[in-house]
């Protein structure tokens, strides 16, 4: 197996934190592969949509508000360490980029379609958000593909995504009657409206990448 290369990766200052390396490492003496670690994350994102499809269960609204922040968190951890494992073991998967990437969608879709059916949000929009977080990291992925370097910016990646969700189901759980507010609604509408400004500056900034390349 070829060693592992560092191409184009999220910048995140958590992956340069002591207590990162160092559960990386744990991870990575305890047999941890980065594509296991990724089907985790990806479990957790389901786990995190059917959280919040259960905050309809209004005796348990809060537990379920509460688990689903907390698993979108979890996902997220993954996200971080299968990238860090794999750089500390030194390995590289010929599926690699399938397993970083598949699992991620699915993580997406799941959340965000799981948030539509929650208490005070809607399932259309819901749907309209998981297509925007899709097509958002398609055209990171695709302007890769074109001969550009991966374009993460936001202001609505996957990690400003994420605290959207996290922030509104907190908000949920620990305000009296913000549900009431539609407080998921409002922030399925900012994930929308982010998306499509994320999806406008990663267009501008491949295409002008590309342009430099041709000249």
């Amino acid at each position: 197996m070829d060693s592992y290369q560092i191409g184009d990766r999220r910048p995140l200052a958590s992956r340069g934190w002591k207590i990162s390396d160092k559960v990386a490492r744990w991870l990575a003496r305890r047999g941890a592969t980065p594509n296991a670690i990724s089907m985790v994350g990806m479990i957790c994102g389901i786990f995190a949509g059917i959280m919040f499809a259960l905050t309809t269960s209004a005796p348990h609204s809060l537990f379920f508000w509460i688990c689903g922040a907390a698993f979108v968190q979890l996902r997220l951890l993954a996200n971080l360490y299968d990238g860090m494992v794999a750089v500390v073991r030194e390995v590289a998967s010929p599926v690699g980029e399938l397993f970083n990437e598949v699992p991620d969608r699915v993580s997406d879709a799941a959340t965000l379609i799981g948030f539509g059916y929650a208490t005070g949000s809607n399932p259309v929009l819901g749907l309209v958000a998981t297509i925007f977080a899709i097509f958002v990291a398609y055209l990171r992925a695709q302007g890769k593909v074109a001969g550009a370097h991966q374009e993460f910016c936001g202001p609505m990646a996957k990690q400003q995504r994420m605290a959207t969700v996290t922030i509104a189901a907190i908000a949920c759980a620990v305000v009296p009657g913000a549900s009431d507010w539609q407080i998921p609604m409002f922030a399925l509408w900012v994930i929308i409206a982010g998306c499509i400004v994320t999806i406008i500056r990663r267009l501008q900034r491949i295409v002008t990448t590309l342009r430099r390349l041709i000249k």
